[in-house]
């Protein structure tokens, strides 16, 4: 038992609980304050149901999922980085419940290992015997996308040490199509325990589902308790550039009952390692305050689950994310850019994993920019960038009406230049090169040696990127950013900022390969554009959103906080103190807004921009009001990242991987220590 009431900065409510979070299919949520309230869904709002019985001495109560069951009374909710803890009396009886994933980023192989814990405890309440019989019952619909349930088939069986039951349709065509808000419909689920625990597995036929029980004596104050493990063997998880690949722990053959066996033997270990992780991260981040250190809690599994960890041809680490609730791009760049602080803080490699996708792909002769591309496919298929598609048409219309076909796109990444599959204008040239020099520096400031290899053979891409920021990133023509929801905009301050922060990045990368000169030159060119871009954006007392906006505009200047991790020096303390003064005079009761064009902000550029603050009481204060959005909103879903700062309705985006942004001020703190 994880003991998560003993935790002072657990949860108490999030508009959406994390119930199994492995990857962007295996994904369980529930929706209300209460367990029993509504039916358990993916992350995409769809109905993935679970019911939850408990027979108390005969007389049965739902703890989970809608039916005419009597509920019992739910008495806390506990949710931490790995954990969601839910604790139910009735009869006389404590029911806790413990759902809970490994997801410990030092262990790539324990991470990406697709199994989630289900642990259950019982004990008496009123000094009386109970018996006590807890009952799980996982739908159908947990295997298939569109309503398919009557195909679906299954079975059971003892591995030895491990009773298994499993389920998944009868028709499958693995990788069978790409989009956004959809389930997978390929792979078979699995429910499996010990053989010593008191719990019975089975598949069962006439309602198509798998069942579990457990059956316990609860006598007194002592808990009585077992363990359940639910697993997903998707077979194929990602075409990588015409590769089929499974699960980065598969990548050598393992198999699902393995990987199983393993997690049922290695239950008390992975919990003192997750209880242990908790406490660490709770340590670092309690230095910015209470609320700061739930907020993390609560974009941790969210921002891991939403990729998928798979290996190369070489072994090494792909991890693909998901544009949730977007657009459903693989291997995003300007997704992967805020999400990255949570993954440089606990291991780079999986930032390193985010970027060699993208890196292939930039390398394909179809990409013939002289920019950095915007993604490296449409999940599950990294095959080639799918924004701003010029050509294809007729096959796949634009980005959500081939998502409601579920179509497949082509393989992109094999055709010449001259197709010109590619327009201009839904392109993110300043921003996407930006971004991706700025990570490889970030890397190489980690760790010179371990990185050089892969940044010399990247090398001749970011001379031509850098080569376009210096040529056009002091004033950014009418473009895109990665705040793409608000439109194009023209002589963009903030995007200025990055372009002078990747021209710098590559001063960095120019030292790491012993070429002195040019790090010197690459870093006095940035000097200039810094100097140059806030003369031009300074108004009054902070800067402005666009050079030529008229009136009183002004952005979150989030991209500035790479000067202060790399300690370049390039603005005085005086333009940190005027910003932050500015966002503090515009916060509202959720939040800062993201400009003043519109009251909504995203939160994970709203930690960055505390994150400027060298005192951290920005961001105490900022996270608060994140905080507020979650104990208060009442769009259910799992933690938006785009919300209206002045009633917490969410604005679009969930289940998103960019709150990994969350953990910026951690990582700033970490990189001065």
């Amino acid at each position: 038992m994880k003991n998560n009431r003993e935790k002072k900065t657990a949860l108490n409510r999030l508009p959406a609980v994390p119930l199994i979070t492995c990857d962007p299919y295996f994904s369980l949520w529930s929706n209300s304050d209460r367990l029993y309230e509504s039916d358990t869904m993916h992350w995409t709002g769809r109905r993935k149901r679970v019911m939850g019985i408990a027979n108390i001495d005969g007389t049965e109560y739902r703890f989970m999922g809608v039916d005419k069951t009597k509920p019992m009374e739910q008495t806390g909710l506990y949710v931490t980085a790995t954990c969601s803890t839910y604790c139910f009396e009735t009869a006389g009886v404590e029911l806790q419940l413990d759902f809970w994933t490994p997801l410990l980023l030092d262990d790539l192989d324990l991470m990406s290992r697709p199994c989630t814990y289900l642990d259950m405890a019982v004990r008496s309440l009123d000094g009386k015997s109970h018996e006590v019989e807890i009952r799980w019952e996982f739908y159908g619909e947990l295997c298939c996308d569109r309503g398919q349930t009557e195909k679906i088939g299954g079975g059971n069986y003892c591995s030895g040490k491990e009773n298994i039951a499993w389920m998944g349709l009868r028709e499958q065509a693995p990788l069978g199509h790409s989009g956004d808000s959809i389930a997978i419909d390929w792979g078979y689920l699995y429910l499996a325990a010990s053989c010593g625990e008191p719990v019975k597995v089975s598949y069962h036929q006439v309602n198509r589902s798998l069942c579990a029980s457990a059956e316990f004596h609860a006598v007194g104050a002592a808990w009585s308790q077992a363990a359940l493990v639910a697993a997903y063997d998707d077979i194929a998880s990602i075409d990588y550039f015409g590769k089929l690949l499974p699960g980065y722990w598969a990548r050598d053959g393992k198999t699902i009952n393995e990987a199983i066996s393993e997690a049922v033997a290695g239950h008390d270990e992975l919990l003192g390692r997750c209880n242990a992780f908790e406490e660490q991260m709770e340590k670092e981040t309690m230095k910015f305050g209470e609320a700061y250190t739930k907020v993390c809690s609560a974009a941790y599994r969210q921002s891991i689950a939403a990729h998928k960890l798979v290996a190369d041809e070489k072994g090494n680490a792909l991890f693909i994310s998901k544009e949730c609730h977007s657009n459903g791009c693989a291997a995003t760049v300007d997704v992967t850019y805020p999400s990255t602080p949570l993954y440089f803080c606990y291991n780079p490699e999986l930032v390193r994993g985010m970027m060699r996708p993208v890196l292939k792909f930039a390398k394909s002769p179809v990409w013939d920019y002289d920019f950095a591309p915007h993604d490296a496919g449409r999940y599950p298929y990294v095959t080639g960038q799918v924004y701003g598609l010029m050509s294809y048409q007729e096959a796949a219309q634009d980005l959500r009406d081939g998502e409601e076909a579920r179509y497949i796109y082509p393989m992109l990444w094999q055709m010449p230049a001259s197709a010109q599959m590619y327009n201009f204008r839904n392109q993110m040239p300043v921003e996407e090169s930006g971004n991706l020099l700025i990570l490889e520096a970030q890397l190489v400031k980690l760790n010179p040696e371990k990185e050089k290899e892969e940044l010399l053979e990247n090398l001749p891409v970011y001379e031509k990127w850098v080569k376009y920021l210096l040529k056009y990133g002091s004033d950014p023509g009418e473009q895109l950013c990665t705040d793409d929801f608000a439109g194009h905009l023209a002589h963009n301050v903030n995007l200025a900022v990055k372009a002078i922060m990747g021209v710098e990045a590559y001063s960095i990368l120019m030292d790491a390969v012993g070429r002195g000169e040019e790090a010197a030159e690459y870093h006095k060119k940035a000097q200039e554009m810094a100097k140059d871009v806030y003369a031009r954006a300074f108004d009054k007392d902070h800067t402005k959103l666009t050079f030529d906006g008229s009136g009183e505009t002004w952005s979150l200047k989030y991209n500035a906080v790479w000067d202060r991790i790399f300690g370049s020096g390039l603005w005085e303390d005086a333009f940190y103190q005027q910003e932050i003064q500015q966002y503090r005079k515009k916060c509202n009761s959720y939040g800062v807004p993201l400009d003043s064009r519109q009251g909504y902000t995203k939160s994970d550029w709203m930690m960055w921009a505390a994150a400027l603050d060298s005192t951290g009481s920005a961001v105490e204060e900022f996270a608060g009001r994140i905080l507020e959005f979650l104990e208060k909103s009442g769009s259910r879903v799992p933690f938006s990242d785009w919300y209206w700062t002045e009633d917490g309705r969410q604005c679009g985006f969930q289940n998103r991987t960019v709150q990994g942004g969350i953990f910026m001020p951690l990582l700033r703190a970490r990189s001065s220590q």
